[in-house]
Order: structure tokens, then C-alpha cells, then sequence
């Protein structure tokens, strides 16, 4: 499968390194803003294509997939934009800013039956898979703490005075769209959409949140979700049962998952082993490859987004 680039950042770096690893990943074009760059980053990646025309680079039949690691806000229409052009498109998470901008995406799926994917690593690694099994050995689930707090370089800039994109919500940045949806989309993909949504935030002055929790009730059990781009913390995320509990090293790219009894024993535990990327580009290729709608997850994308909605409304959030 031959790709396309849109966004020519750290996390495209990240990208390009994992795909290498992956059978029928192929780079094949790059588009930036500025010719510049695009020449730049084509030479970097031994990327054979270049050019600073969306259209021209949208237009290129060769190109199967459309990698989009651009700045939130700009999802939904590049993503659309893309699909129009019959490309299916891999795209960094949120997804969207919105439900109202997912569902125009999912509706130019279907116009253009093409396939779109949100590229949440979390959920397609072998690790969290597996907690889809382990869940049901550990008794009634009561409680599920989910946390990714992790400060922010961009956080000193903006004590200095700098703000920097990490920190503008016009470009649909914030603690909560760049973080907390790793905390609430596989909540979502194990355990449904939540009954009651109640969140609390710390606005900064650009309008962006540094940090926020959200506590979801489904009818059995509640979950903590906590994240912060001006705090860290390096605790595991939880699952607690009434039988035991699992731990999740790192809930926005889980390797090492530990099945505990209620004692803290470990009775099991399992690492992936494998570049935390490589394992959605797989399964995005082998979704295409097999005409599997289903499994794109664009459910657990959906709910994500109507969480996240109601979350910005009663925070305060002013990203559309």
C-alpha cells in the first residue's frame, strides 16, 4: 500500500520509523505547505514524491492511504478532502474536533466508498487487545482509572510568556483533545458509552485547558479519567474487578498489562513487542485489504467524540 503524507512533524517521524516495520507499507509522497519543506522532509525520508499543491498531491493515483498528522482543527476537512479524491485516510487522533465533523467524514466514506481510520495506537496493540480478555476474569468491574499527565516543554514558553500551538485552542489544541482523548477512547472500546458524563478543567488564559478529570458512570461501574499537559505523573492506569485487578503501564501506549488477584499477585502479564504504530498501520492495511468496515472501530471513534463534546461544554472548551 502506497502512502501519502500530510503533516511533516515528530509524530510523522514516529510514523515513518513504525511503518518500515510493517509488510506493504510503502512511502510514496509528501505534501507541506511550503516546497521547502517538502523537499526537506522528502530528503530526510528518502521520500520519492514531493509537492506543495493539495490538489496535485490528492490528485496522484499511484497514492493508496492518506497519513494525516496535521493540526487538530484541520482533520476533518483534509481527511474529506481526501476521501473525495477516492484515497482512504489513516488519521491521527481526535479524529475530529466534534461529533458534528466526524459524521461529515463518515458520510464521505460512504459517498466515496472509501475506508477512514482514527490512527489511536492504544487500542491495536497486543497488550490492550488483551485486556478485552482479561476483563472478564476479574470479577464485576467497579472502578477504572485512567490517566495520561504529561507536562508539556511548550508549558515553560508559556509561563515566559510564548504560546506556542500546544497551547491554542483556535487550532483545536488542549489538554484534552492532545491527551485526554487517549484516556477516554479505550475506556469507550471496552466498556461501551458511559451512562453520565462529569468533568472539571483548568482553563489557561489562550482558552486552551492544561488539565482535566472526567468521571463516567456506566451502570456497574465508574471511572476516573485524569490528564495534564502541566503536570506528570507515572503511576499505571487501572482496571479493578471484584476478583482483581489489571494494570496498564501506559494507557496512551500500552506494553507491559499485568492480571493481578486481589492480593497484588501477578498471575499474568503480557509485552508487546513491537513499535507502538506499527500495529495500527497493520491493522488499517489489513481492514482495507479485507473490506472490514467493522474493523476500522469507528464506534469507539464516535462515542469518543460525543464524550468529548460534553466534556468541552461543561468545562468550557471553545473548539468547534
Amino acid at each position: 500500500m502506497k502512502f501519502g503524507i500530510i503533516g511533516t512533524n515528530w509524530i510523522t517521524d514516529r510514523f515513518i520509523e513504525a511503518g518500515r516495520t510493517v509488510n506493504e507499507f510503502e512511502l510514496h509522497s509528501v505534501y507541506s505547505r511550503t516546497i521547502e519543506r517538502a523537499q526537506s522532509f522528502a530528503a530526510q525520508h528518502e521520500i520519492p514524491n514531493y509537492t506543495d499543491d493539495l490538489d496535485t498531491f490528492l490528485s496522484d493515483e499511484a497514492v493508496d492511504i492518506i497519513y494525516i498528522a496535521t493540526p487538530n482543527i484541520l482533520h476533518h476537512q483534509q481527511a474529506i478532502q481526501a476521501m473525495n479524491h477516492g484515497k482512504h485516510v489513516l488519521c491521527e487522533k481526535p479524529i475530529a474536533t466534534s461529533e458534528k465533523n466526524f459524521n461529515l467524514m463518515y458520510q464521505a466514506m460512504q459517498n466515496n466508498n472509501v475506508f477512514f481510520m482514527e490512527a489511536m495506537k492504544s487500542i491495536y496493540s497486543p497488550s490492550f487487545k488483551k485486556l478485552h480478555e482479561w476483563i472478564h476474569d476479574i470479577g464485576t468491574i467497579r472502578r477504572v482509572n485512567f490517566h495520561y499527565n504529561q507536562y508539556s516543554s511548550r508549558y515553560d514558553k508559556y509561563k515566559e510568556g510564548i504560546v506556542e500551538n500546544a497551547f491554542k485552542p483556535e487550532l483545536g489544541n488542549g489538554a484534552l483533545m492532545d491527551l485526554g482523548v487517549y484516556t477516554i477512547s479505550p475506556l469507550v472500546n471496552l466498556f461501551g458509552m458511559p451512562k453520565t458524563v462529569q468533568a472539571t478543567g483548568k482553563l489557561l488564559s489562550t482558552g486552551a485547558d492544561g488539565q482535566g478529570t472526567i468521571i463516567c458512570n456506566h451502570h456497574y461501574m465508574t471511572s476516573v479519567l485524569s490528564y495534564s499537559k502541566i503536570i506528570d505523573s507515572h503511576l499505571p492506569s487501572e482496571i479493578i474487578g471484584e476478583e482483581g485487578i489489571i494494570l496498564i503501564d501506559k494507557i496512551s501506549a500500552p506494553n507491559k498489562v499485568q492480571k493481578l488477584n486481589r492480593q497484588g499477585d501477578v498471575i499474568d502479564e503480557l509485552v508487546s513487542d513491537k513499535l507502538p504504530m506499527s500495529y495500527e498501520i497493520a491493522h488499517f492495511i489489513e481492514a482495507i485489504k479485507n473490506n472490514d468496515e467493522q474493523a476500522l472501530n469507528l464506534k469507539t471513534s464516535h462515542e469518543t467524540m460525543k464524550v468529548m463534546d460534553e466534556v468541552k461544554q461543561q468545562i468550557g472548551i471553545l473548539i468547534k
